[in-house]
């Protein structure tokens, strides 16, 4: 046997997917995070899923890893001290970003922290100008003498970002070999090698993210490898990147800036072949973990690539995909608000001490203890049995809130649902009605430890007609792990117009990007049979100050190519906008190449269509409170386990499984479809 395995670790639980090349035998497993250490909760639950299986770490063929350790010291705050080095005039370039307020009239609104005190940012003279010619030279003397201050400071990392340093790269580089000679123990950060694009804000803050995050990412990776070691992993594991792409260990600690979205990006990416098979091109993923939950479009089969987001207020400039997070799960805490109104989130409980219901210490009642309440979550046992749960507790929290709301226990209950369910609809329309997109048009795929708890109930709200429900939806991202494939960005940013002038500067950048991508190829050990490449751009018109990425035709860049990207670039500008700017001049900005290397992935099999009847998965009954007959309603349980391709299941009911519970509402059917997943329809 030759077992794959990926293992995703969120802030709640570590998932584990387990495929077996051979067989094509499937298994899931799910351990507590362990937030003090997460590498612990990974060799945990690596080792008990392999237990499960029969199965040594020997006989692993690959390992792919997703975390969230990137993102959660960005937003909790966790970095390290951090250094900056600018061009002389721009220490306060942080500090003021740009003139766009998105809280204009909001005099409470709080910004969020400098990630570089002031006292940290050195400045020192040197000047590239707009065309990469240097106007002043780098001076060496000033630039160590502003070095040796940080170290007075006891920086434990340092980011280098001068004025079009992506342009010429001569000055960064000095700067990085003289930092090496003062400090040769502080993670380095320079603009070039991050972000080597346009729009000194954007690149100076993903610079310094990127610094910040760094030896606390070098931290836990050292520590994840010597415990894999330890256990006897046979292969170089591999770990997940914002785009969907999986790297080396030694990449990503170089590059921590890459993987703040490492966590939900392989959900998307397993959602994208589950959707094709399934035949399902438009698809809105709707991904629900304990903390929060992340929605992406997938229009014709794939989500969009974005070259930059904003990670918990701080822009970054990286490839990622378009994923839209909200602080809303299954551990997001309801309380009152000052004007006596019920909120549910952003904060959560997490892992520990989690919802009431886990007996673990914590007093606050969230979405978890109020579907425990409802019984649309079993009110005993979750995880198939593992874990217990005390419904007198969720019952006791839940009731001190609707005291405090002058309201009833299960009404409060429903409307802690309801309320989260609102904000997941939300940041739907974000994603869709926002640009353009009807989310009629789509299906919407739930997955994670509650996405099928809420979906149906989303979807009625939405007005959406059909949610598909995957196999293993609360192990999703661990299974996308097995999915994906090795991969790179690489950039360069070309003020260029979409004129017959401009094709040799873009087929100059296209090549040197080429280069790039050739040059990690070797280093990745990839061979030709397995290497591919896709180039996009970013086009504005000039004057504009946001860019749309569209793909660029292959072949050597012509008139006949920039006729076409400007068609592609009118659409995709009619689709965001509503219009298209006749007569002005497009401009080229930025020019990007995606270097993949394809691996052998796991792959599923039909099943024949076999009988509706699915009696045969029923394993009890319960009381379920439902809104629509204002009270407790019998509803069947079934087993997930049981249903087989063709089954149909007519709600309201519930269907269990160790990693999720998926809630079937009073004139909904559910079809079992040959891949085993679940497709929830209202009936006409």
């Amino acid at each position: 046997m030759a077992w794959r395995i990926g293992v995703d670790s969120g802030g709640t639980f570590t998932d584990v997917c387990l495929f077996d090349d051979v067989t094509r035998r499937l298994e899931i497993w799910k351990v507590p995070s362990t937030p003090d250490d997460p590498s612990r909760g990974i060799a945990d639950g690596l080792v008990e899923g392999l237990a499960q299986v029969g199965a040594a770490p020997g006989e692993l063929s690959f390992m792919g890893h997703g975390t969230t350790v990137a993102t959660n010291a960005l937003i909790e705050g966790r970095g390290v001290r951090t250094g900056l080095i600018v061009t002389d005039g721009f220490r306060d370039l942080l500090e003021i970003g740009r003139q766009r307020r998105p809280n204009l009239y909001d005099m409470a609104a709080e910004k969020p922290a400098e990630l570089v005190a002031r006292d940290l940012r050195q400045e020192v003279p040197e000047r590239i100008r707009h065309d990469g010619s240097v106007e002043l030279a780098l001076d060496e003397s000033a630039l160590r003498s502003r070095i040796r201050d940080l170290k007075k400071s006891e920086v434990k990392a340092v980011a280098i970002c001068f004025l079009y340093g992506f342009l010429n790269t001569e000055h960064e580089a000095a700067a990085r070999r003289i930092l090496a000679e003062e400090l040769p123990d502080v993670f380095v950060s320079v603009s070039h090698e991050v972000a080597p694009e346009f729009r000194e804000f954007e690149r100076l803050s993903t610079t310094v993210v990127n610094a910040y995050l760094g030896p606390v990412m070098s931290r836990y990776i050292h520590r994840l490898k010597e415990r894999l070691r330890d256990i006897g992993l046979p292969v170089p594991p591999q770990l997940t990147q914002s785009n969907g792409g999986v790297i080396g260990f030694d990449a990503a600690a170089s590059l921590p800036v890459r993987t703040v979205l490492s966590g939900p990006s392989t959900g998307v990416v397993a959602a994208q072949a589950i959707g094709q098979m399934a035949g399902f091109g438009n698809v809105i993923t709707f991904d629900v973990g304990g903390t929060s939950s992340d929605v992406a479009l997938l229009t014709g089969g794939q989500c969009n690539l974005t070259g930059q987001a904003e990670v918990h207020g701080y822009p970054i400039k990286a490839p990622m995909l378009d994923i839209h997070t909200v602080g809303a799960g299954g551990g997001s805490i309801a309380h009152v608000d000052s004007g006596g109104l019920l909120k549910v989130g952003p904060r959560s409980a997490g892992a520990y001490p989690g919802p009431v219901c886990y007996g673990l210490g914590n007093s606050e009642p969230t979405v978890t203890d109020a579907n425990i309440v409802l019984q649309t979550l079993n009110p005993v046992e979750l995880l198939g049995g593992r874990m217990k749960v005390r419904r007198d507790m969720a019952v006791a929290a839940v009731q001190s809130l609707a005291d405090r709301l002058g309201l009833g226990l299960m009404e409060t209950a429903q409307g802690i649902v309801s309320v989260v369910t609102a904000n997941m609809a939300k940041a739907i329309r974000v994603i869709s009605v926002q640009r353009g997109y009807d989310p009629r048009d789509y299906a919407l795929m739930a997955f994670g430890g509650a996405g099928p708890l809420h979906a149906a109930r989303l979807a009625r709200d939405l007005d959406i007609a059909k949610v598909i429900v995957p196999p293993t939806p609360g192990t999703l991202c661990a299974l996308g792990l097995l999915l994906t494939d090795l991969r790179a960005d690489f950039a360069v940013s070309r003020l260029l117009d979409l004129t017959s002038e401009g094709t040799s500067g873009v087929e100059e950048g296209f090549a040197a990007l080429a280069v790039q991508a050739a040059n990690w190829f070797t280093a990745e050990s990839i061979s030709p049979q397995r290497q591919v490449l896709i180039r996009t751009a970013d086009l504005r018109y000039r004057g504009q100050n946001y860019e749309l990425q569209v793909s660029v035709p292959d072949g050597p860049i012509t008139e006949s190519s920039f006729e076409l990207l400007g068609q592609r670039f009118e659409a995709a500008h009619r689709q965001r906008f509503g219009f298209v700017a006749e007569g002005e001049t497009i401009q080229l900005v930025t020019l990007r190449i995606e270097a993949a290397g394809v691996v052998d992935k796991a792959e599923f099999r039909a099943e024949p269509v076999g009988a509706p009847d699915a009696s045969a998965a029923e394993i009890g009954r319960r009381d379920v409170w439902l809104p629509e007959a204002q009270g407790f309603v019998d509803c069947p349980v079934l087993s997930r386990d049981k249903l087989r391709s063709g089954h149909v299941v007519t709600g309201p009911a519930i269907v269990e499984q160790m990693d999720t519970t998926t809630v079937i509402l009073p004139g909904m059917t559910a079809t079992v479809d040959p891949y085993r997943n679940l497709i929830l329809e209202t009936k006409a």
